[in-house]
């Protein structure tokens, strides 16, 4: 479920609301457009009711917000799940382990500096509140059985049918494990707001009391004024080549320019220019999807070409000597998926890209927005790669020692012809349900 977030619009002022996974803001009123960037995660509040307020400073605690994908892939299979989780990064008991669903229903603003409110310091680390959530969390991991049922007598012998069927069971996410990928993940920050009132400790949202304090000088971590660096800062969308303005929408996180046929994302400072090509439609296309193309060598399972993965998985195909080559190339949806879905595209992809002949190409309206940021897609290698092995004891052991090396990254658009309720992708067969991608916009 997303959150919306209340700010100011940086240009003229005036109030806006966009959601949590946008980083394009356009205002409605000046209409002017911008980036929002942040020095390492975004953070929020829930802002107090007036009536819980008192003269004494606001104390703010934060909550680690996740919101994204995990993959597991241990010896049974690869296990995912779609997590939305917020949890304490203070070790204070009597605190709320988590805001459960009111960052979803009630208002959250951006952080912003306050005059004498104070801020929790993060006592836990980001790595072990994630952990904890994650223990809290089973994954689904999806297993083939083999299925007998008898179909008839032969000469007094019962005679069986077997079939294969994929069943869904769900297993702890802090079992043994091989890899672990957060993919399509938004991490932020989330403050609740709590007063002191003598001995106790009240949320400033209810007025509810949390806890009494027995010790109020040692009951709390150390508490810290606003940070400078915690401050969002806004780029402007004009195209650094040409000087028009790029094209986008609010959650996209690469945006274009059709007057000099580029492609821009946003580096620590400025935009940045992006290589990208296309494999040319025809007269049926209606819509580019992105991917992600990964080109490189695994030195640790003698990946250097596309012939050593088809072998190296042992898919069930004859190598052509072109694929001999062929560099090796991970093709990684550059948009988020439901897990399954995204294994699935990503798989296929990947195996079906000798069919794939991109090559410059020009901006148009068609392009589906990207979603998913470039280095996540190097994170999802990994995954794709155990997605793609039809035999898993060629890959699963050594994938701890799996790295891909001499890498070269690239923007790839693919066409896509509309089939009703699916997205259809004519040279590799990929298709992606319509109603799966809108849904992906909410992940």
């Amino acid at each position: 479920m997303d959150i919306k977030i209340e700010q100011a619009c940086p240009q003229c002022g005036a109030p806006i609301v966009i959601k949590e996974t946008d980083r394009l803001l356009t205002c409605p009123y000046c209409e002017v457009k911008s980036f929002i960037r942040a020095n390492g995660v975004f953070r929020y509040y829930l802002p107090p009711q007036q009536e819980n307020k008192l003269d004494a400073p606001l104390l703010y605690v934060p909550y680690l917000r996740f919101k994204g994908s995990i993959f597991v892939v241990n010896e049974a299979g690869i296990g995912h799940k779609v997590m939305d989780t917020t949890q304490i990064g203070v070790d204070v008991p009597g605190l709320p382990p988590s805001l459960g669903i009111r960052p979803q229903v009630m208002p959250v603003k951006r952080l912003v500096p306050q005059t004498s409110d104070r801020y929790l310091s993060l006592a836990i680390k980001a790595r072990a509140v994630l952990e904890k959530a994650i223990r809290l969390t089973p994954l689904r991991l999806e297993q083939k059985e083999t299925v007998r049922k008898p179909v008839t007598y032969d000469g007094g012998e019962l005679v069986y049918e077997f079939s294969t069927k994929v069943k869904t069971v769900e297993y702890s996410a802090h079992s043994r494990f091989l890899h672990r990928a957060f993919i399509g993940e938004t991490v932020s920050f989330v403050y609740l707001p709590v007063a002191r009132r003598e001995d106790r400790l009240v949320d400033a949202l209810t007025g509810n009391t949390l806890l009494r304090l027995e010790h109020p000088a040692e009951a709390l971590p150390s508490a810290i004024p606003f940070k400078s660096s915690w401050q969002e800062k806004f780029t402007a969308t004009l195209c650094p080549r040409c000087g028009e303005s790029l094209a986008g929408e609010g959650d996209c996180l690469i945006m274009t320019c059709a007057n000099c046929d580029t492609v821009w994302a946003l580096g620590r400072e400025k935009l940045e220019p992006v290589d990208w090509q296309m494999v040319p439609g025809d007269q049926g296309t209606v819509m580019y999807l992105g991917f992600w193309r990964l080109s490189g060598e695994i030195p640790a399972l003698g990946i250097r070409s596309f012939a050593d993965f088809i072998r190296r998985t042992n898919q069930p195909v004859l190598v052509r000597s072109s694929w001999e080559r062929q560099k090796m190339s991970f093709w990684i949806p550059a948009f988020k998926l439901r897990p399954r879905v995204f294994l699935r595209v990503g798989r296929q992809a990947t195996i079906g890209q000798w069919r794939l002949a991109p090559g410059s190409g020009h901006v148009t309206d068609s392009m589906y927005p990207v979603t998913l940021p470039a280095s996540e897609a190097r994170q999802s290698v990994k995954v794709i790669l155990a997605a793609s092995a039809a035999a898993r004891k060629n890959i699963f052991p050594l994938l701890p020692k799996v790295r891909l090396e001499k890498t070269a990254i690239q923007l790839v658009y693919l066409p896509f012809v509309d089939k009703g309720h699916d997205w259809y992708q004519p040279q590799s067969g990929i298709t992606v349900s319509k109603a799966v991608l809108r849904f992906g916009r909410r992940l």
